[in-house]
């Protein structure tokens, strides 16, 4: 066996409750075609659970047995993730990790639907609604967005990074929903169908924790293999409530 490639540890967080998942839910409950959000996608912060359950995973995280903590932190440079990676961190007693910000993490890019909930991509895309139900989300790409499989592909380049970079680390990683499931995808060698299937069972809820460990018995030379999945534990050990509200824009499954 050779020698090791990967990270001792792997742990996939999606962000904590934002101001956008709040807004995508209100307008989803009362028909609107629009999602009221005032700012970038890119600097949607935290509402206000958001950052209880991000201190509540510091919380938990800090703990954890020392050899079990955290040793390097990677996050999506949206703001919501930035934020949920600085107060976890903070409150599990980390600050001495650095938090590095890499771009490849970032949300799945909406394009022509951004801001859109589904009643509003049926009434101003009816053609792209049709187009997306066909092809299914996999391999829909919104008009100037990205499908599921791009995000794979940049998600491919980051695990390549992880593996030279990151060896025996324990690596948190702090990013989106459709995020962890394309690393569940990569990591496990699934197909389109089996990713769908886990998608349509699970929402990926707010500041879950989803993770892989290194054992040197998995392929030739050893690999990461899933421990946990969309655990939400680690917050409501702490008292705070869960959430899964989906990232916008909302679409049909």
């Amino acid at each position: 066996m050779g020698e090791q490639q990967w990270p001792q540890a792997l742990w996939l967080v999606r962000h904590g409750e934002s101001a956008g998942n709040v807004a995508a839910l209100a307008a989803e409950a009362s028909g609107e075609g629009r999602i009221d959000i005032a700012t970038r996608d890119m600097d949607v912060p935290l509402s206000d659970r958001g950052e209880r359950q991000a201190k509540a995973l510091g919380a938990w995280i800090g703990e954890q047995p020392k050899d079990q903590r955290p040793t390097a932190v990677l996050a999506s440079p949206y703001t919501r993730a930035c934020q949920t990676a600085e107060i976890a961190m903070a409150a599990a007693g980390l600050t001495n990790v650095e938090i590095a910000v890499d771009e490849r993490l970032r949300e799945r890019e909406f394009g022509q639907l951004d801001r859109l909930t589904k009643a509003g991509i049926i009434e101003r895309y009816p053609g792209e609604a049709e187009r997306r139900g066909f092809l299914g989300k996999f391999y829909y790409r919104p008009i100037g967005g990205e499908s599921w499989a791009d995000v794979v592909l940049r998600l491919r380049s980051l695990v390549d990074t992880v593996s030279r970079t990151c060896t025996n680390e324990r690596l948190l990683v702090v990013s989106h929903q459709v995020v962890v499931l394309m690393f569940r995808y990569i990591l496990e060698g699934m197909r389109e169908q089996e990713v769908l299937a886990i998608d349509r069972e699970v929402e990926v809820a707010n500041c879950s924790l989803t993770t892989f460990e290194f054992d040197p018995t998995a392929g030739r030379d050893g690999g990461l293999v899933l421990r946990t999945f969309n655990d939400t534990e680690p917050i409501t050990d702490e008292g705070e409530e869960v959430t899964e509200e989906p990232d916008v824009p909302v679409a049909p499954r």
